[in-house]
């Protein structure tokens, strides 16, 4: 069988080891046969691949150093730093947040960690990164693109192509062979900058007429962080082609200038072209989830089950919405559909324990709490969810004993602190517990709990204006929480009284 023939056929059976070894022969037996080295280039950037149409993973250089906001104050709802604050979705008495201080959406994606402006300081954004700080190592402000790019280049043993010797403006002269190079310097090698150079050549040899040179000119250049002069290429891109994925990658331009609402009626514009698209509805939904607009996520998620009722990003979602808005049995149904689908891990077995026990089934609950353990029992989240199962229960000495283990494999976890606290004081261990709450204030200063727990404790202890600062802090979060609000309300009429 011809060798070319053969490769030519395992690349589109995916083989693409094999494909790259049969190219290694016909390229030493003849370093100039272009149609191996095309096949090649192309089983290389295939194996590479990843789709980066939904990722878009900000390092921490990029949340600190980022200079793209159009505005330093927007106004509420325009904003991925000031989130809508309208009442639609489950209070901050409901659900709870995730580190960065976003409610938890039940997926997580890149960007879920993403920090608001209220907890947006340096140590925030490591925090978002690391998990703690100081110790694990950060992510770099490429994101994953580099670490991938470092992964797969140290697999091949040597670097297939040296393209910063190579002429580009020759190169663009070859149209074919131009795509698949700019495909490899993107996705293999990760090197935007060249990338922009073979792409601006040959998008000049194209007479400005060629809408995928100029989406992956846009590309080049959101890599390199150039998020101005990516909207513009995008833009001209559409004019030429309307293409669904250049919509939602002009899209990702905005959500990094931290204009939501331009994504928003960007997708919007791809559905009115294109009809009822499964990516664009997720990616508006995502939005939406971002700006902590629940009720307009959930819908889209449903819109999406009814194109694919496989997907899995929208059956967590909506699992998670069902069950912090007082529906565990909806939730529960949803949990069991993704049992189904074939996903069995520590935090499927972890939400159905906590859907059973709040849906009065709690023979099923403890169990399904068992399997999480059996999964991995150095999760300090699930030994946190079993603490309040078991204070649920009465079974303090359970609880306490399951805190502990909680603070133990991570001693970052506040929620648990908080809680453990709440334990000490049943104890009369009143510089116990306040030490816990200040510990959760440090750790979490996006959590209301610890913050009103220390300042009752604070009033009853008589410390009146300390009492009072930390209550302010606690409404400054939450203005909404009606102890809080008490709180003060007593505090104030103690100081009118003096």
């Amino acid at each position: 069988m011809d060798p070319f023939f053969l490769a030519s056929s395992k690349l589109r059976r995916k083989h693409y080891d094999e494909c790259i070894e049969i190219c290694n022969t016909l390229l030493t037996k003849n370093p100039y046969d272009q149609a191996a080295w095309f096949l090649k280039c192309r089983a290389l950037t295939l194996k590479c691949w990843i789709d980066d149409l939904e990722i878009d993973e900000e390092g921490m250089a990029d949340m600190l150093l980022d200079e793209n906001a159009v505005a330093s104050v927007p106004r509420p709802g325009t904003s991925i730093q000031r989130p809508t604050t309208s009442s639609s979705g489950p209070s901050l008495a409901l659900r709870p947040v995730t580190r960065g201080g976003r409610p938890i959406t039940g997926f997580m994606r890149p960007g879920s960690a993403r920090p608001t402006s209220s907890s947006g300081s340096i140590e925030a954004a490591i925090r978002s990164q690391t998990g703690r700080i100081g110790t694990s190592r950060p992510v770099t402000s490429s994101g994953r693109y580099l670490r991938l790019g470092t992964a797969s280049l140290l697999g091949q043993g040597d670097q297939f192509i040296v393209s910063e010797k190579m002429d580009m403006k020759k190169m663009a002269q070859k149209p074919a062979i131009a795509k698949a190079l700019c495909e490899y310097l993107i996705y293999v090698e990760h090197n935007p900058k060249k990338a922009l150079e073979l792409c601006a050549e040959s998008t000049i040899l194209t007479d400005y007429k060629d809408w995928w040179w100029k989406a992956r000119l846009g590309k080049a250049y959101f890599q390199l962080g150039l998020f101005r002069d990516s909207q513009k290429q995008f833009e001209s891109s559409l004019k030429i082609e309307d293409m669904i994925p250049t919509h939602i990658e002009l899209a990702k331009v905005y959500i990094r200038l931290d204009q939501p609402n331009f994504a928003l009626s960007e997708y919007q514009k791809a559905l009115d072209k294109h009809g009822e698209d499964e990516n664009l509805q997720l990616a508006q939904a995502r939005v939406y989830d971002l700006m902590n607009d629940s009720e307009k996520s959930a819908a889209l998620y449903k819109a999406v089950l009814q194109l694919n009722p496989c997907n899995i990003e929208a059956i967590a979602s909506l699992a998670a919405y069902n069950f912090y808005t007082d529906h565990p049995e909806v939730a529960l149904r949803f949990y069991r559909r993704l049992l189904q689908l074939g996903i069995n891990n520590l935090e499927i077995w972890n939400n159905l324990g906590l859907a059973c026990y709040y849906a009065g089934q709690y023979d099923l609950s403890l169990k399904c709490i068992e399997r999480a353990l059996d999964c991995d029992d150095s999760n300090g989240d699930l030994w946190y969810n079993l603490s309040n199962i078991a204070i649920a229960m009465g079974e303090l000495l359970l609880a306490h004993q399951a805190l502990k283990i909680a603070i133990s494999v991570d001693n970052t976890h506040a929620e648990a602190y908080n809680n453990l606290a709440i334990l000490e004081l049943r104890k009369n261990n009143v510089e116990q517990a306040r030490t816990y709450y200040q510990t959760a204030i440090r750790l979490a200063d996006w959590l209301y709990e610890p913050l009103y727990n220390l300042a009752l404790l604070a009033f009853r202890t008589g410390q009146m204006q300390e009492s009072f600062s930390l209550v302010s802090k606690s409404l400054a979060i939450f203005p909404e929480h009606a102890d809080s609000k008490e709180l003060m309300k007593t505090l104030r009429s103690q100081f009118e009284s003096l």
